[in-house]
């Protein structure tokens, strides 16, 4: 039965702001028609100037607006909080989400938590969703709040490695090792809700997502676990933790993406969606049984960080001019080719997202669904029960689409249903995994799709890779050596005036020299030459050499104007393209 406490706020639960301070006994009826008078003149939240005008205090102000949140108010400055309540939420999380935790009940598992905004939803759903607690949220003054996180939290921050430390140290978790197999599922429970290790995963996210990783490994060996970060396609790894907590990380990482932790001997697919410092940030999650435990990799998909603008890719002037021709085309197949991790879906979205219009339906099948856009019909792939890409594609052009994406051409039949949508009148983007754009003509043919069909409907084929670019903070000219310059076919001649560039490393890109990433295209138009050869099946060699001289820019090539515009190293170039000679 609800108190009388809770009825009074009840009562006071969605009504205007002024009626609840005439309510409480604060206003007068006069004094909130002022301020809404005030309001109507100058815009604002009425507590703001009601506050302004002297009619009330900031405290009144906070405890009216929890009133009217229906949450009830709490005075920090009355409290003595617990240290092990103050432990169940990391410091990094309690100022990024300015909250306090008040109460706790480990039985339960229920947290009671302080904030100054009513409306923070955002912190109560990711206190549940990374640390697994039921979260009951009060309203605080905003001032008090800062005065509680100075004195609970002036400390310095928590890193991985005390956590790590603090894992090490705890007995339960040493426990498990070399359990293996006999650990039963209360004790994975157990241990997977357990705060150091909740605490742990909380950490690893967030140190991810700060350092703008793409993926998070963690890895079990026979006689270590390893934990790994990918950043700008490159793997660094971290402090490893306790091989006895393997079970139990990757049970927590389960529970958090709702996969089933009592199976331990099938791969799982899974999804957490968090909101960090204001921003959308989806997890992909993959689990693969092996031999010494469950390897888990996050794919970080943090829509803040993704450029989905063909202006921001990296494309120079003439081919963003030319790639804007071809995707304004009424019908064809345009194919972005390159290896995995190459950035051709971001390629593709940042021409969906261009095209993107209330006159323009656009249809998309994906495997998987990496980022959803407004605006766009976007399918999930799911070949458990039947749906692929040609059984998508196939309904696609019932659903009357002016625009199709098919997530990949892995077989005859898409590709056939790709030509028929194309001779239909409608404009088809797929991708392809190969090394260039002229090899793509081979794979289509090695597809089974025959060559007229090709030249009936491809359009262009743009290839890429992603190199990564000097960091800006510690960038400095260069003068490379002859052997750097045999690697690329130059000689000091074709570099003489130009002035190269590298990155010495500094704390902005942890000693690496590199910050962030940047696309190198090639493409190749088919125009009437290039049909013909594809009618003779002509080599990948014969193709190339006839699209450079109607003006193709090469993978390669364009990686030297990328290394002349001090963007990139050389060293970047060389890994990512290979030459002419070489194919």
């Amino acid at each position: 039965m609800a108190t009388a406490k809770e009825q009074s706020i009840n009562a006071l639960r969605g009504r205007p702001l002024g009626r609840i301070l005439v309510k409480m006994g604060k206003l007068t009826r006069e004094q909130v028609h002022q301020a809404l008078d005030v309001q109507k003149e100058r815009g604002g939240p009425l507590g703001e100037i009601l506050v302004d005008l002297g009619f009330i205090d900031n405290d009144t102000r906070s405890l009216a607006l929890a009133y009217q949140a229906g949450m009830e108010f709490v005075d920090l400055n009355t409290l003595n909080i617990p240290d092990e309540v103050i432990r169940q939420i990391p410091a990094q999380m309690a100022n990024s989400y300015k909250i306090i935790p008040i109460e706790h009940d480990p039985a339960s598992n229920h947290l009671v938590i302080a904030m100054a905004s009513p409306d923070n939803f955002r912190a109560t759903d990711d206190l549940r969703t990374l640390m697994g607690f039921s979260v009951t949220a009060k309203v605080a003054d905003a001032d008090a709040i800062d005065n509680a996180l100075l004195k609970h939290y002036d400390v310095e921050p928590e890193s991985i490695s005390d956590l790590i430390n603090e894992v090490a140290g705890d007995d339960t978790l040493a426990a498990l090792e070399n359990r293996g197999e006999s650990i039963d599922l209360d004790t994975i429970k157990e241990m997977a809700d357990s705060n150091p290790v909740k605490r742990l995963v909380n950490m690893v996210l967030l140190e991810a997502i700060r350092n703008r990783a793409s993926d998070i490994h963690f890895e079990p060996f026979e006689d270590e676990f390893k934990m790994r970060y990918r950043i700008d396609g490159v793997l660094y790894e971290m402090l490893p933790p306790p091989r006895s907590i393997a079970v139990a990380l990757a049970s927590r990482i389960k529970v958090m993406s709702n996969l089933d932790i009592a199976e331990r001997r099938l791969p799982q697919d899974g999804r957490i969606e968090l909101i960090v410092n204001q921003n959308p940030v989806d997890l992909r999650v993959a689990v693969l049984p092996t031999m010494f435990g469950e390897s888990v990799v996050m794919r970080v998909l943090d829509r803040s960080n993704v450029q989905l603008d063909l202006e921001r890719l990296g494309l120079r002037e003439d081919d963003l001019r030319l790639l804007r021709q071809l995707i304004r085309k009424p019908h064809g197949i345009i194919l972005v080719t390159g290896p995995t991790g190459s950035g051709k879906t971001t390629t593709l979205y940042a021409a969906l997202n261009e095209l993107n219009s209330i006159e323009t339906k656009i249809l998309t099948s994906e495997d998987p669904v990496e980022y959803d856009i407004d605006g766009l019909i976007q399918c999930q792939i799911n070949e458990d029960v039947g749906l692929t890409f040609a059984r998508c594609l196939r309904s696609f052009l019932r659903q009357d689409p002016d625009i199709v994406l098919v997530g990949e051409m892995r077989d005859l039949e898409t590709a056939q249903i790709s030509v028929q949508a194309s001779l239909t009148g409608h404009l088809v983007f797929s991708t392809l995994h190969t090394n260039d754009a002229p090899s793509s003509i081979a794979r289509l043919l090695d597809l089974g799709l025959q060559s007229f069909l090709i030249t009936a409907t491809l359009e262009a084929i743009v290839a890429q890779r992603l190199v990564r670019k000097i960091c800006p903070h510690c960038k400095i000219e260069f003068t490379p050596t002859e052997e750097m310059l045999m690697e690329l076919g130059l000689t000091s001649e074709d570099t003489a005036g130009r002035v190269l560039y590298t990155g010495k490393g500094c704390d902005y890109c942890r000693g690496t020299g590199y910050s962030g990433r940047i696309a190198i295209y090639e493409i190749l138009l088919l125009d009437d030459e290039i049909r013909d050869l594809i009618m003779k099946h002509a080599s990948s060699g014969a193709l190339r050499e006839a699209a450079r001289k109607r003006g193709m820019r090469t993978l390669r090539e364009s990686g030297l104007l990328a290394i002349y515009d001090g963007l990139t190293t050389i060293e970047e170039v060389v890994s990512q393209t290979i030459s002419e000679e070489e194919d």
